[in-house]
């Protein structure tokens, strides 16, 4: 299915917001998430299905000064 990922449309197979990361390539990353402008806390990815045409935020936190 396609979704918009930070702002690009993806073709993903995965049915929850837990395996479209593991997908995408960020498996383990500690990062922020939203889907359709609603945050989803890391506790509620793996429940969390997707549907065609989703927005996904993935904001990973950065260091510096």
């Amino acid at each position: 299915m396609k979704i918009t990922v930070n702002g690009t449309v993806q073709e993903v197979s995965a049915q929850t917001l837990d395996a479209a990361l593991a997908e995408l390539g960020y498996g383990d990353a500690r990062v922020a998430t939203a889907l359709n402008a609603n945050f989803v806390p890391a506790a509620m990815r793996a429940s969390q299905s997707l549907e065609a045409g989703d927005q996904l935020e993935i904001l990973a936190p950065k260091q510096g000064g």
